[in-house]
This record gives structure tokens, C-alpha cells and sequence, in this order.
């Protein structure tokens, strides 16, 4: 798997290898750009030293906001963001043994579970579950039955509907028109 979100090789490459490191991007995809959302893993990195989740969940929280806000900063922000990811950070720590892909592939769960799995984790709600489900199945190889159904309409081939169907510039620019498009429509 190797993911071209960000534009940024190092952080692209954080992302394909580290499935904490995806799982934080997609928390931090609100508010801010995609590209800016999905290198916050690899800020986060650089600043603490680590992307593991024991260690972020021990991370002190002050030093954290503050390695959030150095420039450029994670997040717009840094102060609540640090906190969910360090909530994040507990969960998987806590209850996957510190292994974020535990989280869609412990027990070998269906798509039904995988959802039902990821809107339990802080800072997931339904939409954010249903993108990163599509995510995992599109491009991170999830096999997860019924993971297409669970995700809704982000799990449907040609949607340019989000981060789960950007692979190069041209999709990122399809997807942002999707978006556009949707925005303007919910205006009128």
C-alpha cells in the first residue's frame, strides 16, 4: 500500500506504514485542508519523536498543545485536536494493544463491525467512520465483508467523494470539486 494524499513523500509514507498515523490523519481531516489534516501524523512525529500510540497517550498534554502549535502548526486547533488525539492515542492503547489495525482486523470483523468499531473511537462520528472504512477498503486492502455497504456512498467506485478515492493530483482536484459541488448544493 502506498498512499499519495499529503503531497509530501515522508508524510504519504508515514501514512502507508504506520496505521496510527492514518487513523490520526482521518481524525484531524475537519476544518483544515485534506493535505494539511493528513501530514499532522508526521508533524507529530517530528515534534515528540513518536507516532506510537503509548507513547502519544503519555505524552505530556502541554508539551503536546505546544508541539501542535509550533509553525507550521498540526491543526487550526492545537488545543482541542492535541487532546482528541490523545485520546486517540488512549483507546488504542488501552483496548487494542497499542495496534491501531487491531481495530479493523481483530476477530476478522465484518464491515458491519469495522463501522460499528471505528464510530467508537473518539472524534469519530458516522461520516468520519463511513470515509475511513472506504479509505481502508479502496486503498489499504480491507477485504472485510460488506465493508462497500457499511461505508455508505464512499464506498462506491468513481465517487470522488473523499480522501478514500484520492490517489494523485487529479483526484485530489475531483474530490475537491465533489465537495464543492455537495456545499453548494446544501446553500440552496
Amino acid at each position: 500500500m502506498a498512499l499519495h494524499i499529503t503531497g509530501d513523500p515522508a508524510a504519504d509514507r508515514l501514512l502507508s506504514d504506520d496505521a496510527f498515523a492514518l487513523l490520526v490523519g482521518m481524525l484531524l481531516d475537519q476544518q483544515v485542508a485534506m493535505e494539511t489534516a493528513f501530514a499532522g501524523p508526521e508533524k507529530i512525529r517530528e515534534r515528540t519523536g513518536s507516532i506510537d500510540p503509548a507513547d502519544i497517550a503519555a505524552y505530556d498534554p502541554v508539551a503536546l498543545v505546544e508541539a501542535f502549535k509550533q509553525t507550521p502548526a498540526v491543526h487550526r486547533y492545537p488545543g482541542s485536536m492535541a487532546g482528541r488525539v490523545q485520546a486517540l492515542a488512549a483507546v488504542v492503547r488501552d483496548e487494542w494493544g497499542g495496534e491501531a489495525s487491531a481495530i479493523w482486523s481483530r476477530g476478522d470483523p465484518d464491515g458491519a463491525e469495522v463501522l460499528k468499531r471505528l464510530k467508537a473511537l473518539p472524534g469519530f462520528g458516522e461520516q468520519k467512520a463511513k470515509i475511513f472504512l472506504a479509505l481502508l477498503g479502496k486503498q489499504c486492502g480491507l477485504e472485510a465483508a460488506g465493508w462497500r455497504e457499511a461505508a455508505g456512498h464512499y464506498g462506491d467506485d468513481g465517487t470522488f467523494a473523499s480522501v478514500a478515492d484520492i490517489v494523485d493530483p487529479e483526484s485530489l482536484a475531483r474530490v475537491r470539486a465533489t465537495k464543492q459541488a455537495a456545499k453548494a448544493a446544501a446553500k440552496s
